[in-house]
């Protein structure tokens, strides 16, 4: 056989397959673990990234839950909260009707007893204070001609109507008009000519509110004379201190005599105040000054006698000592602190008076 058959057969031998043998299998094994020990960075990355998202989504589902549960809380205890706020609103409401029902009851026996008419109920009330009813859109046209907010806050309709009504009414009632003046008055003033007063107080309610109205003119003529006078004089005299404080005479003045004003107003003032006050007037009208000084006299300090020096020695009492504490000799200066006031601006209106209008007789000027 030559030397290249042999070769060929040997070729041929080497590349037919057979049963591989364990040495050949340990190779490719190291081999594989050789090649496995290099990763690309890219799939590298691309794990990183994958692990990232998956711990956020973890983390935003745990956080979703946290809040869920969280919200949950929050809302029952809402409800909780506005059950007991329901609670305690009901419990209010029905010790205020019992309350209502209580008092009601015990007017109805007291009118029952006195034989009074009954109360009218509480439906009656009602339709008494809604009147006809409106619909909601003529009732907003309505409050606008009126110039007033057409919607309060948590109004509703029936407390809309009411108020509604409620303007209606004001503005049918004719309110009081106030006089103009130094002091603004209900009390319709009367001319100069007819403020003289006489001595004697009326009896009749209208002769009382006819005396009332002049003495209100009379003290408003007063007091805008006397304004009128502080306006006319000299810039210098009127920043000086003894200027400033005329001024501030003339405005306490005015001041203090409003709660006399408003006595009346309503016709309400004690006759021995009201007689000395029309003496005090008259006299001043007469321009007898010292006669109406002594008038205030009278009423401001009264005819008590004034205990001075010793009043009693031992066991015997001195004579007329039962004079120092008459009841009807009453210190009227002393009552309150607003007729003390309003006595004091009368003192002050008298001696303006005496400036403005100085009498004929000289013997009548106050010291």
């Amino acid at each position: 056989m030559d030397f290249a058959a042999l070769m060929a057969k040997e070729i041929s031998k080497a590349k037919s397959p057979g049963p591989a043998s364990s040495d050949q299998k340990g190779q490719k094994d190291s081999s594989n673990t050789q090649e496995k020990k290099y990763v690309r960075r890219g799939d590298l990355e691309a794990a990183r990234i994958s692990a990232y998202q998956e711990e956020q989504e973890r983390l935003q589902r745990e956080r979703e839950e946290r809040q869920a549960q969280k919200r949950k809380l929050e809302e029952e205890e809402a409800e909780r909260r506005q059950e007991r706020e329901e609670k305690k609103r009901r419990l209010a409401e029905e010790s205020r009707k019992r309350r209502e029902e209580e008092e009601a009851s015990r007017e109805r026996e007291r009118r029952k007893r006195l034989g009074l008419p009954e109360l009218p109920t509480r439906e009656e009330k009602d339709d008494t204070e809604e009147g006809e009813d409106i619909p909601d859109e003529e009732l907003v046209e309505k409050l606008r001609e009126l110039d007033e907010p057409t919607r309060l806050f948590g109004e509703t309709h029936r407390g809309r109507l009411r108020r509604y009504h409620r303007l209606l009414q004001r503005s049918v009632t004719p309110q009081p008009k106030l006089s103009d003046g130094p002091i603004p008055t209900t009390l319709e003033p009367v001319p100069e000519v007819e403020m003289k007063i006489s001595t004697t107080v009326p009896k009749d309610m209208d002769g009382r509110k006819y005396l009332f109205r002049q003495l209100a003119s009379y003290f408003n003529m007063v007091l805008s004379e006397w304004e009128l006078a502080l306006a006319k004089r000299d810039v210098t005299v009127k920043q000086s201190l003894q200027g400033r404080q005329a001024y501030n005479a003339m405005v306490q003045s005015r001041d203090n005599l409003k709660p006399l004003f408003r006595k009346f107003e309503k016709v309400n003032l004690d006759d021995v105040v009201l007689e000395h006050i029309v003496e005090i007037v008259h006299e001043a009208q007469l321009r007898r000054y010292v006669d109406a000084n002594d008038a205030y006299l009278r009423l401001s300090i009264g005819k008590a006698a004034w205990p001075i020096g010793v009043t009693m020695v031992g066991i015997h009492e001195r004579s007329a000592r039962e004079k120092l504490h008459q009841g009807d000799q009453q210190a009227h200066i002393l009552s309150d602190e607003s007729t003390r006031k309003y006595l004091q601006s009368i003192k002050r209106c008298l001696s303006f008076a005496q400036t403005r209008w100085p009498p004929d007789d000289q013997l009548q000027i106050m010291g």
